[in-house]
């Protein structure tokens, strides 16, 4: 009797991991992402320096999702976890170490119950009853103080607190919280972070950093023009100010004399004079030009008393545009359509060594601009990231305005309500719900190891407390040797919608992970050559 290959189904350049094999190669993914970051959570995480293997260009960071976006990975459980952290920058824009470690840790705990022969169905049944318990028990605690704005404003700059105090602005946290603050209350309730403008300039210290209640260009007025103009009317415009230039791509012109050449020249000039009479007939102070203006052009303006300012480049023009009620004109036929922006003052001012532009009163009064001084390129760009987070986790408690507490109390909280419900489980389920609460106590566990304290005892003392009624008790990181304390009290309070994005998210992606029992890897098909 002969025995036959099998049947080949794949090609030869794809590889198949089935069951077992395909679930530990999810779990180690995930679990070895989570220990790459969770390093960075709380007031005392470590930062990360990523090198570029090509351009050598390095970042120092220690923002989760940054972290996981700049590294290319290989593995597919570990690309789902950079996903959840994009998603949280996105949605919430902070919490991106917190999700990214919860869902790792969830794997962890699944991995012993796989090994203990529970199906991943059941542990995934245990992890969604346990996720709607610690979701019930979080929306319970959260406090909604936006009818009292004294207390509401209190409320945002504890929150910015608490999110820069894992940040390089840890230091200044106060002066920032405020810096934050304020931007964010100026906005009015609109979630658009394109109205606050961020410069960074390198020089002085992140305590010099200052909010400024007008609109920054980082560009500079023309040649012979006035620096400063009062009630401004600004033509934004997007346009070539050579346009009638011959620049037709390998054009010759042929002329008899130096006479016709100066001709030419003459006519061209004519046509750059008529567009800036077009561009003055709007009655116009300011004219702000995406591209280059040239010489001549400027020249003109200067002489109308028009100040110009040139390649302003298409984000400046487009905040511009924004901030003072302006359309972008790219023609100037007709006056009457184009709607010019307004603003009280325009002047030059001068940070650092640079001179700028500053558009004071500003037809959006919610516009500002952020000046961000510091030491070097990279601890500013760390530093706009930090701020971005702090403002956009502000601009969505602005919206939904409940909070909850910080320092380990909220998942210790959960972990409480969790492990009430498992006892209310029948079945192998409730080992799985058992395990969600362990993993939520691993948070509180890695913020004390983070922060060099024995967390076995802190978390158990803890743990304590929580359980016997105290529940606004977390850990208080910043006290020489730690200790357990009243998050309340100490103004550690974190925004509910965050805390809420972090739990459902991190549970998600766990179950979608904990479903796979195949990994077909495979190369795109070859094309066939005719």
């Amino acid at each position: 009797m002969s025995y036959q290959n099998p049947t080949q189904i794949f090609a030869e350049d794809v590889t198949e991991e089935k069951g077992e094999n395909a679930r530990l190669s999810a779990f180690v993914g995930a679990i070895a992402v989570g220990d790459l970051v969770k390093s960075t959570l709380g007031p005392k995480g470590m930062d990360k320096i990523l090198q570029s293997a090509s351009t050598g260009e390095i970042m120092v960071t220690n923002d989760g999702a940054t972290i996981l976006k700049s590294i290319a990975l290989d593995n597919a459980a570990a690309k789902v976890l950079v996903n959840i952290s994009k998603v949280q920058d996105d949605e919430v824009g902070d919490g991106t170490t917190s999700v990214a470690v919860l869902a790792a840790e969830l794997l962890r705990e699944a991995e012993r119950l796989v090994d203990q022969k529970l199906h991943p169905q059941t542990i995934i049944e245990g992890y969604r009853i346990a996720a709607q318990a610690s979701l019930q028990a979080l929306e319970k605690t959260a406090i909604d103080n936006s009818t009292d704005k004294a207390a509401f404003r209190r409320d945002l700059v504890a929150i910015a607190r608490t999110t820069l105090s894992s940040k390089v602005l840890s230091q200044d946290r106060d002066h920032f919280a405020n810096l934050a603050v304020d931007a964010v209350l100026r906005m009015k309730g609109s979630t658009d972070l394109s109205h606050i403008q961020v410069i960074k300039k390198a020089g002085g210290k992140l305590k010099d950093s200052y909010l400024d209640e007008g609109f920054i260009l980082d560009k500079k007025f023309g040649v012979n023009q006035p620096k400063r103009v009062e009630k401004a009317k600004i033509l934004v415009a997007n346009t070539a100010m050579d346009t009638d230039k011959i620049k037709i791509f390998g054009a010759r012109v042929k002329v008899d004399s130096t006479g016709k050449l100066a001709e030419l020249e003459k006519a061209e000039r004519e046509k750059m004079r008529q567009k800036v009479e077009r561009i003055k007939a709007h009655g116009i102070n300011c004219f702000v030009n995406r591209q280059l203006i040239y010489n001549w052009p400027e020249q003109l303006f200067a002489d109308a008393g028009i100040c110009s300012i040139e390649h302003a480049d298409f984000d400046g023009v487009e905040r511009l545009s924004l901030v003072t009620g302006a359309d972008i004109a790219s023609t100037f036929d007709h006056p009457e359509k184009v709607k010019l922006g307004t603003c009280d003052l325009i002047e030059e001012i001068i940070i650092g060594e640079d001179a700028l532009i500053r558009f004071s009163g500003v037809a959006a009064g919610r516009a500002c601009t952020v000046v961000l001084r510091g030491a070097t390129e990279q601890l500013l760009d760390e530093a706009e990231r930090s701020l971005h987070d702090a403002l956009a986790v502000l601009s969505q408690t602005v919206l939904e305005p409940r909070t909850t507490l910080g320092g380990g109390c909220a998942e210790m909280v959960m972990a409480k309500a969790v492990d009430q419900a498992a006892q209310n489980v029948a079945g192998k389920r409730a080992i799985a719900v058992d395990s969600f609460a362990k993993a939520l106590r691993q948070l509180p566990t890695i913020l004390a190891d983070n922060a060099g304290f024995d967390s076995s005892d802190l978390v158990t003392r803890l743990r304590k407390a929580v359980y016997s009624g105290m529940t606004s008790s977390g850990l208080d990181l910043l006290t020489p040797g730690g200790g357990i304390a009243d998050m309340r009290e100490l103004g550690i309070i974190e925004s509910y919608k965050l805390k809420k994005a972090v739990v459902s998210s991190a549970t998600e992606a766990a179950e979608l992970l904990l479903r796979v029992d195949n990994i077909i890897r495979s190369a795109p098909r070859r094309r066939e050559r005719m």
